[in-house]
């Protein structure tokens, strides 16, 4: 995965400002799995913002195109990257379905929504890459529905060494706008957070599960 800087700190620097990502390292965040965490992002947020959303759409494009040509279908993570995933498609004048996270229990029990033809080549367009296992799990529905899967981009992720051993071992390539490293670097360049704060933002990256909010020894 080879992110362009110039790019990278703008999509950091969007997220920012629209406070898709915050940061608040000595008032931590709690997550579903109960991980404390010093940073809280939902990229959603993009789509109240039309010169920012239209930034995405355009970055995401030019990534696919540049990494994997020019694909028969675009295929978004629900719910996240539903939205996001459509107006990619839609630039790109390409087919779009979205993925649920499991099948539908009554109609036609789909997990994959819209049109999917066996062999198709198809790029997954995700908006948060965490652990990667939500990420994966719609890889793996997408293969096993028949579609031929080229990879995945996603509008950031945190970098865990988990979700990167967790790609390769799904034989899955990642491409994002930006990442934790790039984050980071942004924020403090315009003052979203002090210099000093670095180091507790950076450890808790190495140890997700185990951060409190102290730096680890």
């Amino acid at each position: 995965m080879a992110i362009d800087r110039t790019s990278a700190l703008k999509t950091a620097e969007i997220l920012l400002q629209i406070k898709a990502i915050q940061l608040q390292p000595e008032t931590p965040f709690t997550w579903a799995s109960g991980w404390k965490s010093p940073i809280y992002c939902d990229n959603r947020v993009l789509l109240s913002y039309p010169e920012h959303r239209r930034y995405v759409q355009a970055q995401l494009a030019e990534v696919i195109q540049r990494n994997y040509g020019r694909p028969d279908l675009i295929a978004g993570v629900a719910t996240g990257a539903v939205a996001i995933g459509a107006l990619v498609a839609d630039l790109l004048e390409l087919p779009f379905v979205y993925v649920r996270p499991e099948a539908k229990e009554h109609g036609r029990k789909n997990q994959v929504e819209g049109h999917l033809g066996r062999g198709m080549h198809t790029v997954v367009v995700e908006d948060l890459v965490s652990t990667g296992n939500s990420s994966l799990r719609a890889v793996g529905a997408l293969r096993e529905a028949g579609a031929h899967v080229e990879g995945m981009v996603a509008i950031f992720t945190y970098g865990f060494p988990q979700a990167e051993a967790a790609f390769a071992q799904a034989e899955c390539r990642l491409e994002t706008l930006s990442d934790y490293t790039h984050l980071l670097e942004q924020a403090v360049q315009t003052s979203f957070i002090r210099p000093e704060e670095l180091e507790l933002l950076a450890t808790w990256r190495k140890a997700p599960s185990e951060w409190t909010g102290v730096p680890l020894s």
